[in-house]
């Protein structure tokens, strides 16, 4: 999300970042790039008029022009107001309420809802280490109730069962009272979309929200549908008492108008967005980490939640122990080392929080997201025996030959890996002996062979 919108906003961020003093004709050059900007990322007209104005009135104050980096200080102004505009900062679920916490999902056909029920369900369990069930209170879409059903057992929900026979208020009570009998802390209910805002549709969700009595009532809109998403969350906010707002399909959506748009069209602030088709691409929205990354200054912040939570800390300190005490680095531990990798959405995904990622070229991004380097790295390890992964000094030519063959690639692949590891095994030598510096040398020596790689 924000690809373009990042693009275009970072010649401008660059201008701007080297200027010893401002005028007001460079504020009002600048504001008319980002207004551009805004404008081709279909944020909604309301929204950029009202961010340009307020980025104008405080460019031409002191807290700008008197700044001893003028530059720097616009470029904070800008990020502050983008932030703003958003909700400035992350807002949580209320779910301080007597249990089971009702979560009630709307939204129109297509959006996404039962996948974000799914999705939430694992969000709260693993993160709020909540008891979590869910229901769908969907009698109308084909397989609805099933697809929920799978979703559950994915990610370690209960599920109530429901029928298509059934009124959707009765599936709503019954659900409340057997969540209350299995103390479950949350009940997430999925509700039908429809294809478009309708009276029956309003009827139906507002007959339901008056039988749940939700502690939530969240919003589930497509990003990609632009300026759309804020007037469609806008004609549902008057209708029912909303919440917050899940923004899908962001992976999709390289503009990101939808999300500079709701929060101010609606006054309701986005929760959660979805990153992915993955059962974990669910992430709380940080208005501030998202400005910043708009502005190609990175969120670090988040890349070290996501270090924290994905990374496996056994194997983590069990490979620190193994180093400290001088033992050897072997196959089995650069295996682990690329799969934890993958787990955290491979490269492509670590690179987006970097700053300075708007700077890199779109086709050298779009072959660092696309390319399978780590999955075949791991392939090629995985094709070696137990003895070789130990001790690689076993792998002659045939071997070489051999494992190519069983990995699918060439053996100038199996070389290659073979001597990244050496570089590593290096690396975490030094390391055991107190080396920092040589460490650090060791491991510029290991990214420059990885950027050497040829992508396929």
């Amino acid at each position: 999300m924000f690809e373009s919108l990042t693009q275009r906003l970072s010649g401008t961020i660059d201008r701007l970042r080297g200027r010893g003093r401002l005028t007001e004709e460079n504020i009002r050059e600048a504001t008319r790039e980002v207004r551009i900007a805004l404008l081709e990322a279909d944020v909604a007209l309301p929204v950029v008029q009202a961010l340009i104005q307020r980025i104008k009135v405080r460019a031409v104050g002191q807290e700008v022009l008197k700044s001893l980096t003028p530059g720097q200080a616009l470029i904070k102004v800008v990020r502050d107001e983008l932030a703003a505009v958003m909700g400035s900062q992350a807002t949580d679920l209320n779910l301080n309420v007597p249990a089971p916490a009702v979560i009630l999902m709307a939204g129109l056909q297509g959006a996404g809802k039962t996948t974000t029920v799914g999705k939430l369900a694992r969000h709260l369990k693993e993160k709020k280490k909540k008891k979590v069930m869910v229901v769908s209170a969907d009698v109308y879409r084909p397989a609805a109730i099933e697809q929920l059903r799978t979703l559950a057992g994915q990610n370690g929900a209960l599920f109530f069962p429901s029928d298509a026979g059934q009124k959707p208020e009765d599936i709503v009570r019954a659900a409340i009272a057997d969540a209350r009998k299995s103390f479950a802390d949350v009940l997430i209910v999925d509700t039908a979309g429809r294809l478009a805002i309708d009276e029956a549709m309003m009827a139906e969700i507002k007959a339901l929200h008056a039988v749940a009595n939700p502690a939530e009532t969240l919003f589930v809109v497509d990003a990609m549908t632009g300026q759309d998403a804020a007037n469609t969350a806008k004609a549902f906010g008057e209708a029912l008492p909303l919440t917050g707002v899940v923004l899908t399909k962001t992976d999709g959506d390289a503009r990101g108008g939808a999300a500079l748009s709701v929060r101010y069209i609606t006054g309701k602030p986005i929760k959660f967005v979805g990153t992915s088709e993955k059962s974990d691409g669910l992430d709380v929205f940080h208005p501030d980490r998202v400005a910043s990354r708009i502005l190609d200054m990175g969120d670090v912040l988040s890349l070290v939640e996501q270090v924290e939570q994905q990374v496996d800390k056994d194997k983590a300190a069990k490979l620190a122990e193994k180093v400290a005490k001088g033992r050897k680095f072997d196959l089995n531990d650069m295996r682990d080392q690329l799969e934890q990798m993958q787990n955290m959405g491979g490269i492509g995904s670590l690179m987006e929080k970097l700053p300075g990622m708007g700077q890199i070229p779109e086709h050298l991004k779009q072959q660092v997201q696309q390319s399978r380097e780590v999955p075949r790295m791991i392939a090629i390890i995985n094709s070696m025996t137990k003895k070789e992964r130990r001790n690689p000094a076993l792998l002659n030519g045939s071997r070489r030959a051999r494992i190519a063959r069983g990995s699918g690639t060439h053996p100038s692949d199996v070389n290659k890996l073979l001597k990244q590891y050496q570089q590593m095994e290096k690396m975490m030598g030094k390391l055991s002996r107190g080396g920092m510096k040589g460490m650090m040398r060791g491991l510029q020596g290991m990214m420059g062979g990885m950027g050497r790689m040829p992508f396929r």
